[in-house]
């Protein structure tokens, strides 16, 4: 019998690459995809940042727009108590001085008229019962340096009050009336505040 010829296994194909390459290959590509994912990683983080950054700012403009308001608020109410303490305190502080000078108002007034009186023939002057004397004694002083040579009458008016008065002549006259300029005081007042506040004034019944 004739021997059967044995063909030998055929050898592994050798590799075309080398493994160095593989291998510096695939560190590369380790590198490249590590590179890769920590810009996707920044960039991530990038935009929560500025995402969260807007929403605090936000958040934090309205907080600011609430605090001003409530600033703007507690100043606007500071400012109104301030003037209207001290408005009282003004009529406190008046009453006080009217009750302690009772003619220093009128005074004054019958000096200012006066200056311009010269060739008025008389002269009236209407004021409290209490001070008539005072005030009539007053008024003749004031005739001595005014150059006024007219008529003087001066009478007591129980429904004026103390420091109140009425300066009467041909054509003209002159009235201190405490309460009216205290009124026009609180409307000034009133209108100021509501300026500042941007309300409307309130209108007074009965006019």
């Amino acid at each position: 019998m004739g021997q059967k010829s044995r063909t030998a296994p055929a050898a592994p194909p050798k590799p075309t690459v080398p493994e160095e390459l593989v291998a510096e290959l695939v560190a590369q590509a380790r590198q490249d995809a590590y590179a890769e994912g920590l810009a996707d990683g920044e960039r991530n983080a990038t935009s929560m940042a500025a995402q969260t950054l807007a929403a605090a700012a936000g958040t934090l403009a309205t907080q600011t727009a609430a605090m001003s308001a409530a600033l703007d608020d507690a100043t606007a109410l500071a400012q109104q108590e301030a003037i209207t303490l001290a408005a009282s305190i003004g009529r406190k502080l008046a009453l006080h001085l009217l009750a302690r000078f009772p003619t220093a108002e009128l005074d004054s007034l019958i000096a200012e008229c006066m200056q311009s009186l010269g060739g008025v023939p008389h002269l009236v002057v209407r004021c409290h019962p209490a001070i008539a004397d005072g005030i009539r004694d007053i008024a003749t002083a004031h005739m001595q340096t005014s150059g006024f040579s007219g008529r003087l009458v001066v009478m007591g008016d129980p429904d004026l009050r103390m420091g109140d008065g009425k300066l009467e002549w041909v054509d003209g006259g002159l009235v201190r009336d405490i309460g009216a300029v205290s009124k026009d005081i609180d409307r000034k007042i009133a209108a100021y505040l509501a300026a500042k506040s941007g309300k409307p004034i309130a209108q007074e019944s009965g006019h």
